[in-house]
This record gives structure tokens, sequence and C-alpha cells, in this order.
């Protein structure tokens, strides 16, 4: 179980609710329930479980439902029918004090359009949540100017939010739902109202800020570009159901259906494709216990022309080549760490695939993918990676070699659509 676990949630604006879930129980779609009933299904049947520290995104089109599944995790809108549960409590039993209290301490929201209170300080909007709770105010002071400080806005503790740009509004909009050190973050669509460039901004700096606090964050959004930038796990809605939940690798790579399939057809995926999805086991052996005899059998018997070389805990240390083995056999040497080639192109397993192009084509070997203990995990070769770049673009890349061969290509593609 997650920190925070939905279960059969369901919410229907309107006043003939029996009768909305009569016709949900025979799979009547939204329009009809509507058009017969007067209700709205706004949240049909959603169930999922959001784990500590990551980063949960919801999104959809308009109407989808993404909003009011997250303002049905602090009762902001009350569900009709089903579990919210915040570690273990069903936040829908508690009453309004402990909710509250729930709302003050253990969550927090940063809304679309800020909320700045325009007559306040930066440092006192900040502040206000931690007012209204009682907070003596040379405490709840310095709990804003430290929030202000994390969200890169230190020296404007005193300006007026009319004398911020539209980003460092939304920073104080950040500050304040950080400033009281909340486990969990709900964002509704918190940085569709920038524009584009500040968009991307932010969303770098609230991975750096997870990086830094390891909150658990559900955000909403309806950019799929966003979802994949930001989101650990995705849940992708439609009329008021989750029809799919998954990492951003397996939302662009196992679509669940049309509706997915639709989201994710023009999405360049060589940007959230990565290395741990192509890498394949590599060939290995281990110094020193095996030598240049051992490594020729090998070579024959798995039909490779290099190995890649470990030792005992898995660390790479390099590759030797089938023509430096021979050479140490006909020397009768068995020195096999004289013919270690370290210079060996790294990657970590989370790379995406347009980072390793350019090293790939480069390099005579596959690119070595290491964990972060340093233990290799596997190898990922230059034909994976230009044939999955070829399905992203759908060039024919049977005769690719070199960065000018891809960028022909890929050019004479363009001009063909």
């Amino acid at each position: 179980m997650g920190i925070i676990t939905v279960k059969n949630l369901y919410k229907i604006f309107g006043n003939r609710k029996d009768k909305a879930f009569e016709m949900l129980d025979k799979e009547a779609s939204k329009e009809e329930i509507l058009d017969k009933t007067g209700c709205t299904v706004a949240i049909n049947n959603a169930s999922f479980d959001i784990q500590e520290q990551e980063i949960f995104v919801i999104m959809g089109l308009s109407g989808s439902g993404k909003s009011t599944v997250l303002r049905c995790l602090n009762r902001l809108i009350e569900p009709t029918k089903g579990e919210v549960l915040i570690n273990g409590k069903d936040i829908l039993k508690v009453d309004k004090e402990e909710l509250l209290q729930l709302r003050r301490s253990e969550m927090s929201m940063v809304f679309q359009h800020f909320g700045l209170f325009p007559h306040r300080t930066v440092s006192s909007n900040v502040e206000y949540g931690l007012e209204i709770g009682g907070m003596e105010k040379p405490k709840r002071k310095e709990l804003a100017y430290q929030a202000l400080g994390r969200v890169g806005l230190k020296g404007y503790e005193e300006s007026m939010p009319d004398e911020l740009s539209g980003g460092m509004q939304q920073r104080v909009g950040l500050a304040r739902a950080l400033a009281n050190d909340p486990k969990v973050l709900l964002m509704d669509e918190a940085f569709s109202a920038l524009d584009p460039l500040i968009r991307a901004q932010m969303q770098d700096e609230l991975l750096d800020l997870q990086a830094e606090m390891h909150k658990t964050i559900v955000f909403i959004t309806h950019d799929l570009d966003e979802a994949l930038k930001l989101g650990d796990r995705i849940a992708i809605m439609k009329d008021g159901m989750i029809v799919q939940i998954g990492t951003p690798e397996e939302i662009l790579t196992e679509p669940s259906g049309d509706y997915v399939r639709s989201f994710v057809q023009n999405v360049d995926r060589t940007k959230v494709i990565t290395a741990s999805s192509i890498m394949r086991k590599p060939p290995t052996i281990i110094v020193p216990k095996d030598g240049p005899k051992v490594a020729a059998r090998k070579m024959e018997k798995v039909g490779v022309s290099t190995l890649y070389v470990i030792d005992k805990d898995r660390k790479l240390i390099g590759i030797v080549r089938i023509d430096d083995v021979i050479k140490l056999q006909k020397g009768n040497s068995k020195d096999l760490e004289s013919i270690i080639i370290k210079d060996v192109t790294l990657t970590a397993p989370d790379t995406p695939l347009s980072d390793l192009l350019a090293p790939a084509l480069m390099n005579q070997w596959p690119i070595a993918v290491l964990d972060e203990k340093g233990t290799l995990v596997g190898i990922v070769d230059r034909a994976s990676i230009i044939a999955e770049v070829g399905d992203n673009y759908g060039t024919d890349t049977t005769s690719i070699n070199t960065l000018d061969d891809l960028s022909n290509n890929l050019e004479s593609t363009t001009e063909t659509e």
C-alpha cells in the first residue's frame, strides 16, 4: 500500500445519483447518463496507489476528471463513493477538525493561478497557512524565508506580488505550499499558465527540489510532454476513468489502447526511451580469475570478437579484443590485464536514447551501462539505438553508420512528409 491509496472512487454531480449508478452498472456512457439523468460523472471507479516520494502525474484532456480526482484527495470536493486512504486512514471518514489538521500538516496544494494576496508581501503570502494555523510570527517568518530560499526567491521576501513575473509568482505559490514541510504536495496544472520557456524552467526546478526534498507529489496536467518529463508514473484519464497507469516508458512503448496510442503517436520516443529498455546482457570475463585461454574459448562459444572485463563485484574494468587475445596466447603470456582497453563509453540505465545516439555512432564498441554502484548491468549497441530512432521517425536505418548518414536520412524523411 502506498502513502495514498484510492479505491473505487466516484464523483457524480447532480441530484439523480442512484439512477446514474444504475446506468453505470449497465456500462452506459458519460453522455448517455448526462442526457437521461442530468448527472455528470466526473470520476468513474478510479483506483490507484501512490508511493512515498514519487511524482505521480494524472493527465487527460479537459473534462477527463483529473482535477476532480486531485481535489478529492484533500476533500476540497467530496467524493460520492469510494475510499481515499492517506497513510492507511480513510479521510472520507474523518471529522472536519481532523481534516483541517490533515490539510495543514500532511499535504499542501499549488494552484494554476497562483492565488496570491495582492496586499500582502511575498513572505506574508508564504506565511499565511502557518498564520491561520496559529504559529507565532517569528517562527513562521523564519520558515517563510527558508521556503522562499529553496525556490530561488532569496532577496524578494518583502516585495509585493505585482512586482514579480508570472514564474516568480508561481514560485511564491510553491514556497507557500512547502512552508509547513508537507509530506504530500498536490499540484493542479501548476505551470500551465506560464510561458513555454518559463514553464520548462519551473519543471526543471521542481525536479531539482524533489531531488533535495523527496516529497510525494501528485501533479495534474493536460500536457503529455510535461507528464513524461516529471512523472515517475503517469495515470491517463478519459471520461472520468483511468485508462492506463505506467512509467513514461511503459506509456510510450505499451499503450493500452487507441486512446492512449493517439496521445503518444507524435512524441519523440528517443527522449523518453532509456538505455535500460534496449540494453542486452554483455559477454564478460572476470579478472584475475580468467586468462587469455578462457577469453578465447568464450569468444568462440558466444560468437563475439570482444569481451567486457569485470572484477568479482561486476565492476567494469574494460574490454579485450580477439586479435589481442590471440597475440597474447602466441606469446605464451597469461597477463590478460596488459591488453585491456579501458577507454569505454559509459552511461546510466536511465539515460535517454537521444543522448546516446552520437556516442554510439562515434565509438567502435557498444556503450557500457553501469548502475549507481558502478556495476555493469548491460550494453547498448549502435544497431539497437539506430533501430529505435528509425521507429521513432519512420526512417530506413539499414545503411546508417555515421552521424552524417543519420542526418541525411532524417532530412529526406522530413522532406517526404
